[in-house]
């Protein structure tokens, strides 16, 4: 089988229901909405969540807790996960990033002090555990605090 061989399965592919299309296509007229009605009407309908009027589940559920709008959501790292840099590579929240270390930089990165380190590196734009400055001056390494 080749490419341009390739074909969907028999009967997998159906056609679209055409509606409102003439009384001969079984379609026509109402085109399958009902006779009259607030869904019978273009834009009709009602929203999601609407019941009727009946008190919604999202309003009769007990609300709990407070949310913090202001909140930051860092990403921790331990020291360890910056074994994989070359020596004297100037480690940022961007290479790291880059590099697959972090998954998504959200409000910042923060480095942890678990594990040991290697290599001689230079971090720059992260946050810092007091154990984690200490291993990595004590691998060579500098702290820029920007």
């Amino acid at each position: 089988m080749k490419l341009h061989e390739l074909r969907p399965a028999a009967g997998s592919k159906k056609a679209p229901k055409r509606v409102g299309r003439g009384t001969g296509s079984n379609w026509g007229r109402n085109a399958g909405r009902g006779e009259n009605g607030q869904n019978a009407r273009s834009g009709g309908g009602v929203r999601p969540g609407f019941e009727g009027g009946q008190m919604p589940l999202y309003r009769r559920l007990p609300k709990r807790g407070f949310k913090n709008p202001f909140t930051k959501e860092i990403i921790s790292i331990n020291v360890d996960r910056l074994n994989i840099f070359e020596n004297g590579t100037e480690v940022t929240p961007e290479l790291l990033l880059e590099r697959r270390v972090v998954s998504k930089l959200l409000d910042g990165v923060k480095i942890l002090g678990n594990g040991n380190l290697e290599k001689s590196l230079t971090v720059k734009g992260c946050k810092l555990s007091k154990s984690a400055v200490e291993k990595i001056e004590a691998a060579g390494g500098k702290v820029e605090v920007i």
